[in-house]
């Protein structure tokens, strides 16, 4: 045999027990993860699966135990991991990593643990997790931390028209918590609290805004025998009155001014205490006609108008009508608008 033979199987003896070697090399790191793979956050490169599962167990699996709490509205609102039914499969996140790192061939791997390459491979965390509970502790949540809006309203008594004053209103986000709540629950790093800013709800009706609406109310006190002028709320001026006598009351309730006339002409009414004068039109000015001065249409023939009894006011005397001295309806037809409204209580 010739030296060069001889040489040339030492070489070939050489390559065979090199690629042995790496081959057996290879195989024993078969469940070795290569660097630069991370499961989710968790830098899990050079690691065995056993030490990798380790590594899940401590920094992911255990944090996940750690209950998520929603803080809203000065409130909190804890979510369990078991509630969520919170599970992780670390089994699958394992062999996702392993897999990735024995892709290519033994030669690729061999040089990437030499060198120290990396693969560059993100896992996603395989976290799983109740949409249901999800949905039902938003729910919880939004009912518990939310509040209507309350309009402001007018409140009618005999001697104070008053505004009951708005109220703000607020709310969340329902959608992004829910969203915001299923990042959280997967995410095993920092703090396990999630904000759900709550939101200002204004009402729609605020107590300027029905001042504004109401420029001129009239508020009728049967038993105190007064009529009172109210201007965007606010009491300007009270007058005495006569109302409705006994059977012939005035009728309580929230009216309109329906008509307004000077020196109105009187249509009598079909009743037995109207006597000869029943059914005629009586016109204004005359004597005979006790609607005087002024008329302010209420209700079915029920009306504030002057009188020339003086005597009568402060008492029940008139049919259903409201009385008023002669001077002070003049005064007060001036600034009562038709549709005004006028509270008989």
């Amino acid at each position: 045999m010739t030296r060069r033979t001889i040489t040339l199987i030492a070489v070939v003896a050489v390559v065979l027990i090199a690629v042995g070697g790496v081959f057996a090399w290879d195989a024993s790191r078969s469940d070795v993860i290569a660097n630069g793979v991370t499961i989710g956050p968790i830098d899990v490169s050079g690691l065995s699966r056993a030490d990798a599962r380790a590594r899940l167990q401590e920094r992911l699996i255990e944090p996940l135990n750690t209950p998520l709490v929603i803080a809203a509205g000065g409130q909190s609102f804890p979510l369990t991991a078991r509630e969520m039914k919170i599970e992780v499969d670390a089994d699958a996140m394992l062999d996702a990593a392993v897999r990735r790192s024995r892709s290519g061939g033994v030669l690729a791997r061999t040089w990437r643990a030499i060198s120290g390459q990396g693969v560059g491979t993100r896992i996603a965390p395989d976290v799983r997790y109740s949409r249901r509970a999800v949905q039902r502790n938003v729910d919880k949540v939004r009912v518990a931390v939310s509040r209507k809006a309350i309009d402001a309203k007018v409140d009618f008594k005999p001697q104070a028209v008053s505004i009951r004053q708005s109220r703000s209103g607020r709310t969340i986000d329902a959608l992004k918590l829910r969203s915001d709540v299923q990042t959280a629950l997967v995410a095993a790093v920092g703090d396990r609290t999630v904000e759900a800013p709550v939101r200002k709800v204004e009402p729609k009706v605020t107590g300027s805004q029905l001042a504004a609406e109401y420029p001129v109310v009239l508020a009728v006190d049967r038993g105190s025998f007064k009529i009172s002028l109210f201007k965007k709320l606010k009491k300007v001026k009270e007058y005495p009155i006569a109302v409705g006598q006994a059977g012939l009351e005035t009728p309580a309730g929230l009216y309109k001014i329906q008509n307004k006339a000077v020196n109105p002409a009187w249509t009598v009414p079909n009743s037995s205490w109207a006597g000869s004068l029943a059914g005629q039109v009586i016109p204004g000015g005359t004597p005979q006609n006790p609607l005087k001065a002024r008329w302010l249409g209420v209700y079915d023939g029920v009306g504030v108008h002057g009188t020339d009894a003086r005597g009568s006011i402060g008492t029940n005397a008139s049919h259903g009508c409201i009385r008023m001295l002669i001077e002070d309806v003049e005064k007060l037809y001036a600034q009562v608008p038709v549709g005004t409204p006028i509270y008989i209580g």
